[in-house]
């Protein structure tokens, strides 16, 4: 075989053995290629180790199928209430058919950025400024279902969508502040205000308390003390009762002696001038005296009367 020949054919088998490493593909993790046949769509190769057949395949597209994340510029809005705003939006996605992906749109991330622009306006062009700044869960939530649903047909899936800022114009925000500011300064003047009516609330409180408490202990006070001059009287009273009794049983303990003794005239005389002048002394509640005083006789009966008298009924 001639030399030339031999070159050749060497150079044949080099290329064929070069062309057909060339064509043994390999597919990492979470990517996806999707194959033409002689200028169509043929299959999408997954991960693995895959061939394609040189000069009839070539991969047309390779795809990740990770979640992805695209962050547009801000978009101006205009509110219900003719408030121009910028809003910037953050879209998070993840492509679920590759097919569709690679033939259903020919830019797919600038027809999501318009489709999102689109949008937004249509949402806050219901709202009006104070409902866009309170409501970004809500706007948030209708953005994604839109676009969910018109983004399908591309093969992709709208997982979230999040509204990362909303600027209004630099005189909405100095209004905004100054009205914070306001509505700041008067919860502290409600809030200053009610510590201070609590506060005398509360003294006004331990005043009425302290009063009812002193009222209650003088109270108590008086009714001891009642009670104890109410106990004192009754024993004086009995101390007393005790010793007129004595003082009665002494006196007819003595007036019974005397007649036992069967005293003369003298000793009754004496003994009538002295019951007399005790008698006369104011102590006694019924003085009898007699009109003869010069009978004896009758100066004892009259004693005798006066002690009678004086015996506890």
């Amino acid at each position: 075989m001639p030399p030339i020949i031999a070159i050749l054919i060497g150079a044949v088998i080099v290329i064929t053995i070069i062309v057909c490493i060339s064509c043994i593909n390999i597919v990492p993790q979470a990517r996806a290629y999707v194959v033409e046949r002689l200028g169509a769509y043929h299959k999408t190769w997954q991960t693995g180790i895959h061939f394609r057949i040189p000069f009839f395949e070539r991969i047309s597209k390779k795809i990740s199928l990770m979640e992805q994340v695209a962050d547009f510029q801000p978009q101006a809005v205009i509110t219900k209430d003719n408030v121009k705003m910028q809003i910037d939006t953050v879209v998070f996605y993840q492509i679920t058919d590759c097919k569709l992906y690679t033939y259903g749109v020919e830019s797919p991330m600038a027809a999501i950025e318009n489709l999102t622009a689109t949008t937004l306006r249509n949402i806050i062009g219901e709202l009006e400024l104070d409902s866009t700044l309170t409501s970004r869960d809500i706007i948030n939530t209708k953005m994604r279902a839109i676009l969910d649903e018109a983004t399908d047909p591309w093969g992709i899936k709208v997982n979230r969508v999040e509204l990362k800022n909303i600027i209004p114009p630099r005189e909405i925000q100095d209004a905004m502040e100054k009205q914070m500011k306001a509505e700041r300064e008067r919860r502290e003047l409600i809030l200053r205000a009610e510590g201070e009516k609590n506060s005398t609330i509360l003294v006004a409180e331990g005043k009425k308390q302290a009063m009812i408490l002193d009222a209650e202990a003088q109270k108590q006070r008086q009714i001891l003390l009642a009670e104890a001059e109410k106990e004192s009287r009754i024993r004086q009273a009995e101390g007393e009762a005790e010793a007129i009794l004595k003082v009665q049983e002494a006196t007819a303990e003595g007036i019974k002696r005397i007649n036992e003794a069967m005293p003369s005239d003298k000793v009754i005389a004496i003994k009538s001038l002295e019951t007399f002048e005790k008698v006369a002394d104011g102590k006694a509640t019924k003085i009898i005296i007699p009109s003869e005083i010069q009978s004896l006789a009758s100066l004892t009966a009259s004693l005798k009367g006066l002690t009678e008298d004086d015996k506890p009924e």
